[in-house]
């Protein structure tokens, strides 16, 4: 039985004029078969549908500078660009009382309750210095209709499965997207090391070799 393997593959920087699914096919041609997992970073999926916004463009708001406060200095939202990013999409008053109330849940005992209720967004926004440049200097938000991206890629790529991943340095890995057939938490401990580049090394695209046997076993 062929063991599992990790493969990053690179690619040019990608941008909003970019088909995420013609692209992975492109720099895939060859490298994958019926038994292998494609994995794409986030970020990447949603810098090709467009979903970023830059600073620059954000009118800050109290709210948001006051909110932003609470937030763990290596989150996203610990800026007031971040909060405010993450504001104007789910709503000022939502996050607000996500967070109000996240607060009391952590009192006993309770966390994460802020990312579950400040909405799909709030554990999905990457601020500036979060993915490859040039967008780095943006704030990028999860991707649309993660499910439906990942759905293609398997039936175009004819793989036995597909995910859409957010991992970082800090051993965080999350699935976004994924296809029915794929055991999620498997595929997230593979990747915990992150085998991703979204900077210099610029490889979002990473292909698990043999996962159906992996799976199975």
């Amino acid at each position: 039985m062929s063991e599992v393997e990790i493969i990053s593959v690179p690619t040019r920087i990608l941008t909003e004029k970019d088909d995420i699914i013609d692209t992975i096919e492109n720099y895939t041609k060859g490298k994958i078969t019926e038994n292998d997992v494609i994995s794409v970073a986030e970020s990447v999926v949603a810098i090709t549908q467009g979903r970023f916004v830059r600073p620059e463009d954000l009118k800050i708001s109290k709210t948001a500078l006051f909110c932003c406060r609470f937030i763990p200095d290596y989150g996203s939202l610990a800026s007031p660009h971040g909060m405010q990013s993450l504001m104007d999409v789910e709503g000022k008053w939502k996050v607000a009382s996500a967070l109000f109330f996240g607060f009391i849940a952590k009192l006993f005992g309770k966390s994460g309750c802020f990312y579950k209720w400040g909405g799909e967004q709030a554990a999905l926004i990457d601020d500036v210095t979060g993915t490859m440049p040039p967008f780095d200097k943006c704030i990028v938000y999860g991707p649309d209709e993660p499910n439906e991206v990942v759905k293609r890629l398997k039936e175009r790529l004819k793989c036995f499965g597909a995910v859409i991943a957010d991992v970082n340095d800090l051993k965080r890995s999350r699935i976004v997207g994924i296809t029915k057939n794929v055991d999620g938490d498997k595929v997230a401990k593979l990747l915990l090391n992150n085998p991703f580049g979204n900077a210099s090394q610029k490889t979002p695209i990473v292909i698990i070799k043999n996962f159906k046997q992996y799976q199975q076993k």
